[in-house]
């Protein structure tokens, strides 16, 4: 199945480029509450299960950068559209899959054990690359996500900041699904925290920039605590037909 065939439950170009416009623009009040430049928060749109003429809907109306969760969609989607768009991968990765993606995507958000990081310093020394990767941190300890735990953070991008072919750029967590925003505050304002430590801590082959939480129901409260780039996908492409998934 190739993604224009996807079907789910599509929005015309117009909704998309609303829906944009929107988030950009409850991203920047969002700012100007906290005292924040807009221009430090990257809107990633996920694109997951979403055919190629949503993607290029949101290209027409500005938005670069899409993030995907399954690989065999990324190397679907980049057969057609290539390096026309930027791609991340947000979702849980394995091993095995690495080499696939390792010179499509610019980013992996979802690097959650030394093992997995190890192997893209395996296929990324293949491709004469530097991978740059963000941890995935499971800030709120919930027993159904991936990722660091808090304290085996710092340790984690510490011995992972010493491959040659990896860069450690930030953080990554998705909070727990609420109906109440209000309720991920702390989560977010704990990996803010762990983030300013891992700035402080200066470890070589760490970068500490790039901040990726928040998501369609809590990305504003998100962005008040300090993130700098937010996964939309729902409030960009409208709900997901989960029963099309590959």
């Amino acid at each position: 199945m190739t993604p224009e065939k996807t079907e789910g439950v599509e929005l015309t170009p117009e909704e998309i480029r609303e829906n944009l416009d929107c988030i950009e623009e409850n991203v920047k009040r969002a700012c100007q509450r906290t005292g924040r430049d807009p221009q430090e928060v990257t809107i990633c749109a996920v694109s997951k299960l979403k055919p190629v003429k949503d993607i290029r809907a949101a290209m027409s109306a500005g938005q670069k950068l899409f993030g995907e969760n399954y690989v065999q969609e990324i190397l679907q989607k980049y057969e057609i559209l290539g390096n026309e768009a930027e791609w991340h991968m947000i979702g849980h990765l394995q091993r095995n899959k690495v080499k696939y993606i390792i010179d499509k995507v610019t980013l992996i958000h979802s690097v959650d054990s030394l093992p997995l990081a190890e192997q893209i310093e395996k296929e990324a020394a293949k491709h004469g690359k530097v991978m740059d990767i963000l941890l995935e941190v499971n800030i709120a300890g919930e027993e159904s996500k991936w990722g660091f735990t808090a304290e085996e953070t710092e340790e984690a991008a510490k011995t992972i900041g010493t491959l040659p072919h990896v860069r450690v750029r930030g953080l990554m967590t998705s909070a727990p699904y609420t109906e109440d925003a209000e309720t991920n505050r702390v989560h977010f304002r704990n990996l803010r925290r762990l983030f300013d430590q891992l700035k402080n801590d200066s470890f070589p082959g760490v970068e500490p920039e790039i901040l990726s939480m928040g998501m369609t129901g809590d990305y504003v409260v998100a962005v008040e605590e300090g993130s700098t780039m937010v996964r939309v996908g729902t409030g960009i492409f409208g709900a997901r037909d989960y029963s099309k998934k590959n």
